[in-house]
């Protein structure tokens, strides 16, 4: 792949610098007091934040999803499933009375139908006022700060732009060529990722080119025919896993497949699942994995 220009790591005290010049008031004027203990993740993206802070959340939204589709960092055992992430069970939330409720509410959840039951936080992805990644480290912060939690998450930005660079370093040694990243739910169309997605930005960051130029949707992705991914060329065609069993029977005798370019040049590599619209955890897995594939 060819790279970009050279983007030199910022330093410990450059990164938090230049995210706290971005003012993390929170929101809703919530007050810094004693750091809720009872905290519930309606959902995979707020989950992986509070676990990434080194908290157990009470109850998460589709426990069995979150260990397909993230993976990491894991969830705890005791962890409580919430239900559907899109229809929690608000009686199961009212009887568990949490201290705090987070969620990200873009993607369908009305935030006022949980206010009534505990303060609310909102992880405001693809909100559009900030890049995927950038937003990633400045709510990072804002919910270190509402869960007494704020020296773990300085830290945890310090390390993932570490881990970034380190994984830069590691691709610059040997020639790189243009690639793609999919997700595969049936044998005909793929999600496929590029501008405004968090695994743009991480691409950016690590000096890889994508392949794909084509529009994407508000949350940095487009579901295309299979047979579009013939514009890519024999560029690296990267599918995250995971791929349902049968979808991945129906592929490998998919004509359709076997004749794109880069499937006959063997250029398809498929890496452990990466939330694409996760959060600095998911930034830092994906850049680990890429310098290895």
């Amino acid at each position: 792949m060819t790279g970009r220009a050279r983007m030199a790591p910022l330093t410990r005290r450059q990164c938090l610098a230049g995210l706290a010049a971005t003012g993390l008031a929170l929101p809703g004027g919530m007050a810094r007091a004693a750091a809720p203990a009872r905290i519930v993740c309606l959902e995979w993206t707020s989950a992986e934040m509070v676990v990434s802070l080194g908290l157990s959340p009470l109850a998460v939204g589709d426990t069995r999803g979150y260990h397909d589709w993230v993976q990491g960092p894991a969830l705890p055992r005791a962890t409580i499933d919430l239900g559907s992430r899109s229809e929690p069970n608000l009686e199961l939330l009212r009887e568990l009375r949490p201290d705090l409720i987070v969620g990200a509410y873009g993607y369908g959840l009305d935030e006022g139908s949980f206010t009534s039951l505990a303060p609310t936080f909102n992880v405001p992805f693809y909100s559009g006022k900030a890049p995927p990644y950038a937003q990633a480290q400045q709510v990072t912060l804002q919910l270190g700060d509402l869960l007494g939690r704020r020296t773990e998450a300085e830290n945890l930005v310090e390390r993932i732009e570490a881990s970034i660079a380190q994984a830069r370093a590691a691709l610059e040694r040997a020639v790189q060529k243009p690639l793609c990243i999919v997700s595969m739910f049936d044998d005909r169309h793929v999600r496929i990722y590029g501008a405004g997605s968090l695994l743009q930005d991480v691409l950016d960051r690590l000096g890889l080119v994508n392949a794909w130029s084509g529009a994407t949707n508000e949350w940095g992705f487009s579901t295309v025919g299979i047979e579009e991914l013939v514009a890519v060329g024999e560029a690296q065609l990267i599918s995250l896993d995971p791929i349902p069993p049968h979808i991945r029977i129906r592929i490998a005798r998919s004509s359709l497949w076997a004749n794109l370019p880069c499937v006959r040049s063997g250029r398809v590599r498929t890496i452990p699942p990466v939330w694409p619209f996760g959060g600095l955890a998911a930034a830092g897995r994906f850049a680990e994995f890429m310098a290895a594939a």
